[in-house]
């Protein structure tokens, strides 16, 4: 049986891959305390075991996942990567790319002071800096070299041990640099000074009134006796309730056995039975100065919770207490904002800023919530549809671009093909968040687009290397574990200092910029965790955006500096 099944895995080779990918992911799941592997070492790891029985895959297989992958990489992080390029984000757009040089010249001091050959030099970046997307374009550029095919091979065998020996540090590392050694670079308390920061942003109101600006909305109906809003017009009376920091909204009015039409000029009259939208503290203060009625009827509004994409440039930049002033925005309250490419939730205060691109979870009946998507952007409704015409098309034209080679020194340089869809995928995501018409690609496949695009290249990656792993781990040692130590520490302990003292970035958002600038999601979770607070995280976005797309792109520059 055991021979069997050796042999049906040689012969059917698309088979390893998917049990490459099932104990990948399932070792990926497997927690060291608060650490977890990661699908992407653990799918490394299972096709370097599996690989040991010598399976031989056509390496097209790897560049036409890899391709995808860049694809749906770029097509994530287009709206904020254009965003921080072109508006106010730049400054931080600047800082990732600062960092990313560091990342890079820490990884080419190693490579030249310990004398790595090409492939662990590539290898120790994507491992030490946690990208590896950088593989995919680092074995582009090794196949682009004047050397042998064997040489060549042996160079691609060395990129999975030395990234396998150095990525460990490469997460936890800089969850612990940025979360516990970061306050003490900066000399703050990070807790205080997010609560000072969400203080700030609250524009002089509470902070806890902040974090409920657009809460989940309750309607209930009640019967106006003599007091508030009797004798004040719909208009006067939500007004006066707003500036007493609540939201209240009236849905539906019954005067006698009618339900009448009405607008904000419409008058409340001792006797009306009113129905009203407000948040739960709210509705419980109402309830103590009317009689609340069970009217099944005046209840009946459709209510619903949307997604939108916020693509109107004339409202990208206003703070939710802006928007809150709109007239489009009445009766609608906002429960979540969803920022980037990682789908980070960022903190709701009056003062903060919505962005082209953000997914703002709205809540309100039907007819108010289609007039705030009409005036600011698209509901992002379920959708099961790809529009592959526009997929295709960007990923076939970015590539033949991308694959135009310019000689310079009798060196040939190339984005390649792969390059060339990473960009492409920036380019349509953009233009998908300005104008929703076309290029859609629902979450779903844009997972399986990104994980199971990366991971299925890796698992290529991890059986092809299998039989020389071990022979490539006894020639380096474990000394460049010692050096990934060095790769990512070193740009993560100036990182908070240069932001602190050159860019002059607030100390609550600091650490938060720093772990986008290095595209490190689980370190800036470390960081909220100390600070109590997602503030950090609205520093995040648009260095993640930018480095994500350097750092990639480091993997062919390490191999033309060292090669």
């Amino acid at each position: 049986m055991v021979q069997y099944i050796l042999d049906t895995l040689r012969s059917n080779p698309e088979l390893a891959i998917f049990l490459t990918l099932s104990l990948g992911y399932a070792l990926g799941k497997v927690r060291l305390g608060t650490f977890e592997l990661g699908s992407v070492t653990g799918v490394l790891l299972a096709g370097i075991i599996i690989g040991q029985i010598g399976i031989v895959i056509d390496p097209q297989v790897k560049s036409v996942f890899f391709i995808m992958f860049l694809f749906a990489v770029g097509y994530g992080v287009g709206p904020q990567f254009v965003r921080g390029i072109a508006t106010d984000g730049a400054p931080q757009a600047v800082f990732a790319v600062l960092i990313t040089i560091l990342c890079l010249l820490s990884v080419y001091a190693a490579v030249v002071i310990q004398g790595y050959d090409v492939g662990f030099a590539a290898g120790l970046l994507a491992g030490s800096q946690t990208i590896s997307a950088s593989i995919g374009l680092a074995t582009n550029a090794i196949n682009n070299l004047d050397l042998s095919a064997d040489q060549k091979q042996q160079m691609l065998n060395h990129i999975p041990v030395a990234y396998a020996v150095v990525y460990l540090w490469g997460t936890i590392g800089t969850g612990l640099i940025l979360s516990v050694l970061g306050p003490k670079l900066l000399g703050i308390n990070l807790e205080e000074e997010c609560k000072r920061y969400e203080k700030e942003m609250s524009g002089g109101h509470p902070p806890e009134k902040g974090q409920t600006a657009w809460r989940q909305v309750e309607m209930r109906a009640y019967q106006l006796g003599t007091e508030w809003p009797v004798g004040l017009s719909v208009a006067q009376a939500e007004a006066e309730k707003e500036e007493e920091e609540h939201r209240v909204f009236t849905q539906s009015i019954r005067r006698g056995d009618a339900t009448i039409e009405f607008d904000e000029s419409t008058v409340f009259q001792q006797g009306d039975v009113v129905a009203v939208a407000a948040v739960r503290e709210v509705i419980v203060t109402l309830g103590a100065n009317h009689n609340e009625v069970d009217d099944k009827e005046l209840l009946d509004v459709p209510v619903e919770r949307v997604n939108m994409v916020v693509t109107n440039k004339n409202y990208a930049n206003k703070t939710i207490m802006d928007l809150a002033k709109e007239k489009f925005t009445r009766g609608v309250y906002l429960n979540k904002i969803i920022r980037g490419a990682t789908s980070v939730e960022i903190p709701i205060l009056p003062l903060t800023k919505i962005e082209r691109g953000d997914i703002l979870t709205l809540v309100g009946t039907c007819n108010d919530t289609d007039r705030v998507v009409k005036a600011m952007g698209y509901a992002d409704r379920p959708t099961s549809a790809t529009d592959m015409v526009w997929v295709g098309l960007a990923i076939a034209v970015g590539g033949l671009i991308g694959a135009i080679t310019v000689p310079i020194s009798g060196v040939p340089i190339t984005l390649s093909s792969s390059g060339g869809a990473l960009i492409a995928g920036i380019l349509l995501g953009w233009l998908r968040g300005v104008h929703p018409t076309f290029g859609a690609v629902p979450s779903g496949a844009l997972w399986i687009m990104n994980s199971v695009g990366l991971n299925v290249f890796i698992a290529v990656v991890g059986i092809s290397s299998g039989p020389t792993f071990v022979s490539g781990l006894q020639q380096v040692g474990f000394g460049i574990f010692f050096w990934g130590v060095f790769a990512t520490s070193v740009p993560m302990i100036l990182a908070p200092l240069i932001g602190k003292y050159i860019f002059k970035f607030d100390p609550a958002i600091n650490l938060g910029i720093c772990g986008g600038a290095r595209t490190s999601t689980a370190s800036v979770a470390m960081v909220g965790d100390v600070a109590k607070s997602n503030v950090p995280m609205l520093g995040y976005t648009v260095p993640y955006a930018v480095a994500n797309t350097t750092l990639t792109l480091w993997g062919l520059v390490i191999v033309l500096m060292v090669g």
